[in-house]
């Protein structure tokens, strides 16, 4: 995934070294050379991530973060603060002033390109849910920007995974400070276990376990549905730089160095623990905020009304990013003669079928909307056109490959789609104008035979190029 990267540093050598490195990586890159510059990239140019240096002349490091964090509109952004000072003191002062990591010179690349990709991420799903919370604001159903800032980090729960008893007792007294619930376990399998029936704010693994990988456990945890979103702060040594990276690139969110200091370990805890209040608490109060006239009563899906608004804040956003996106248009091959066949109640179960395995094919960040009748529309923000027509062939098959279990006679029916994609690059665009180039597409899809996709400037898509998905350049 790409993403614009601010590098601000007043030592020009650095600035020029961090951009090689990170332009080599196909990131975008921007930079300043004072903290007064940052601010003013920071507003005119959303970057996905800011590279702070700490010692500046004028503006400090710490300033410009507090600034940043303070601020509604940037507070999500991360900002790795990076400096020769090696002293805990000042990582904890950057952390408390709301850095999201605190990496020293010189720099390790790996450890560099892994916590760009693993922020990056955290980004993007991040941006996800502020938009829509952005949408639902707009329509008036909820409250206005928040701040990550304030959200609080006292009492949450914690799992602390150590066979190293005396350094499990040192996180746990340090939380304590917060008034957490610090449970420790000594082993993988017990911690899966408590993460089975008990929900966790934050978990806490030694990659240093005697008898287990503490990197499997971290997948373990990223692949199970019930602990995927809790984030993972890593505790590592001097020699597990690659395994942290490795770490980072699974789905961890932070790491520690032992030996662990108490206030550096206090101070990241609470980073991630804030940022998981926030993104829970975006994701609930705009779940709340929906209501039926947002959302489709038969499906579940978004209905127009929504998606449009979401298209919009979606091209203005992209536009300001310099991002692309795909819309999707898909309709049900022959619906009319489902209907006039079994009846309007098998229609019903195959829209609902339909609607459920469009979602289940789709990105956490994608949006699937019921337009109306057996039309529907997804919309993929920030993808490459390789991977838009990957995903359209694959919610093609999604639904046309398996019968539909219904109230048939024959007690399941196939059905198809034909599906028109339009690939949207950053410009001056309107909602309809989008939707109208999808729906030619879709149109000379029906033509041409229907259970087909076509793109606007591709044509028909060869099914047996898109079975497999394309390696993104950077994951």
């Amino acid at each position: 995934m790409s993403a614009r990267i601010l590098v601000v540093d007043d030592i020009l050598p650095n600035v020029k070294l961090l951009e090689a490195k990170l332009s080599s990586e196909y990131y975008d890159v921007l930079t300043a050379t004072s903290g007064e510059e940052a601010l003013q990239r920071v507003a005119q140019d959303s970057p996905d991530i800011i590279l702070l240096d700490v010692m500046m002349p004028g503006m400090d490091g710490f300033e410009v973060c507090r600034r940043i964090k303070q601020n509604p509109a940037y507070a999500h952004i991360p900002v790795v603060m990076v400096t020769a000072l090696t002293d805990s003191t000042d990582k904890v002062r950057g952390l408390e002033a709301g850095a999201d990591d605190f990496l020293s010179k010189p720099l390790n690349d790996t450890a560099l390109m892994a916590r760009v990709r693993s922020l990056v991420r955290l980004k993007m799903t991040v941006d996800e849910w502020r938009n829509r919370e952005n949408t639902a604001s707009q329509l008036g159903i909820a409250e206005g920007t928040s701040n990550v800032m304030n959200e609080p980090v006292e009492e949450a729960r914690v799992l602390v995974v150590d066979d190293q008893s005396f350094e499990a007792d040192k996180i746990a007294e340090t939380l304590h400070r917060d008034n957490d619930i610090v449970v420790p376990v000594d082993s993988g399998i017990k911690a899966m276990e408590l993460v089975s029936q008990h929900d966790f704010d934050l978990i806490i693994i030694s990659l240093n376990l005697k008898n287990e990988d503490g990197l499997r456990l971290c997948s373990h945890l990223k692949s199970n549905e019930r602990t995927r979103a809790v984030p993972i702060l890593m505790i590592a040594t001097d020699d597990d730089l690659d395994r942290v990276a490795r770490g980072l690139e699974i789905g961890a969110h932070d790491y520690v160095i032992r030996p662990v200091d108490r206030n550096e370990i206090l101070a990241r805890a609470r980073t991630q623990i804030r940022r998981r209040r926030f993104q829970d608490r975006l994701q609930a109060n705009y779940q709340v905020s929906l209501s039926m006239a947002l959302t489709d009563p038969l499906t579940g899906l978004y209905n127009r009304r929504y998606m449009e608004v979401h298209l919009q804040k979606l091209i203005e956003k992209n536009l300001e990013a310099k991002k692309h996106f795909c819309a999707l248009l898909l309709d049900i091959d022959h619906f009319k003669k489902v209907n006039d066949t079994y009846g309007h109640g098998v229609g019903d179960e195959v829209l609902k079928t339909v609607a459920f395995r469009l979602k289940d094919s789709l990105r956490s960040v994608d949006l699937v909307a019921r337009l109306g009748g057996e039309e529907f529309v997804a919309i993929l923000p920030d993808t490459s056109e390789d991977m838009s027509q990957f995903i359209a062939e694959r919610l093609r098959r999604s639904i046309g490959e398996k019968p539909i279990k219904c109230a048939a006679p024959q007690g399941e029916i196939i059905v198809t789609t034909s599906i028109g994609g339009a690939f949207i690059e950053p410009g001056d665009h309107n909602v309809q104008g989008i939707l109208d180039r999808a729906d030619k597409a879709l149109y000379q899809a029906k033509e041409t035979g229907r259970n087909c996709t076509i793109f606007e400037k591709s044509g028909k898509l060869d099914p047996e190029k898109f079975r497999q998905e394309p390696r993104p350049i950077i994951e």
